[in-house]
């Protein structure tokens, strides 16, 4: 097991390596193999790959992500300009179904709204928001319909575990009631409870996932 020295190396060792991030004025903080990333970005996608540079390190448990996002002043754009950049960004995306998602832009945070059958096309909803320029934040309140779960939904995600090669399924417990999933187990890193989560989420039917995987070194 890493020591949280050795994590907050890897951790800086990782944002140096990661192309999309000025990591020049970012703060690394481990406890507990909890990494806590503090300091400051100019642009809101910095943030976000800031946070998963991190969770990709072998070790670290969780991540809270406190950077700042500090645009540049030619980056600035009234909530007007970014509510009408990200109505035409979802408009222009296949993967969001049309008229599905509403927007609410406040300070620069853009809160996304609305129902859809995937949760890739709420994350692809998400995505198509996050680069845009003057966005400090997203807020993603999409929520997934239910559809009609097939009987033997528990299999077929057992199956998908099964399949993943990065995946140790026979550490993971899946449990269904009604059109929620809840996993349980131990892994060994982030990159493996993220994958069984979103093996889950591929079902036809979920609604809800609770992940209550614990990651074990």
């Amino acid at each position: 097991m890493k020591t949280d020295l050795e994590l907050k190396k890897d951790v800086f060792e990782e944002l140096q390596w990661e192309p999309s991030v000025d990591a020049t004025d970012i703060g690394i903080i481990v406890k507990d193999g909890v990494v806590t990333l503090t300091g400051s970005v100019d642009h809101y996608p910095e943030k976000w790959e800031a946070e998963h540079a991190a969770l990709r390190v072998f070790g670290v448990k969780a991540v809270a992500n406190e950077i700042e996002v500090k645009l540049p002043g030619d980056y600035e754009r009234t909530d007007a300009d970014i509510a009408l950049a990200a109505a035409n960004s979802l408009k222009w995306n296949t993967s969001v179904p049309k008229d599905s998602i509403q927007t609410v832009v406040e300070k620069g945070w853009v809160t996304l709204r609305g129902e859809v059958d995937w949760l890739y096309q709420k994350m692809s909803a998400e995505t198509a928001v996050r680069n845009l320029i003057g966005v400090k934040g997203v807020i993603n309140e999409v929520t997934i319909k239910p559809r009609v779960m097939p009987s033997d939904v528990k299999e077929k995600i057992e199956a998908a575990l099964k399949r993943n090669a990065s995946l140790d399924a026979q550490g993971i417990q899946v449990e269904v009631n009604g059109t929620k999933v809840t996993l349980r187990g131990k892994v060994h890193s982030w990159a493996e409870r993220d994958g069984a989560y979103m093996a889950a989420w591929s079902a036809p039917g979920v609604t809800e996932v609770k992940d209550k995987i614990t990651i074990t070194m």
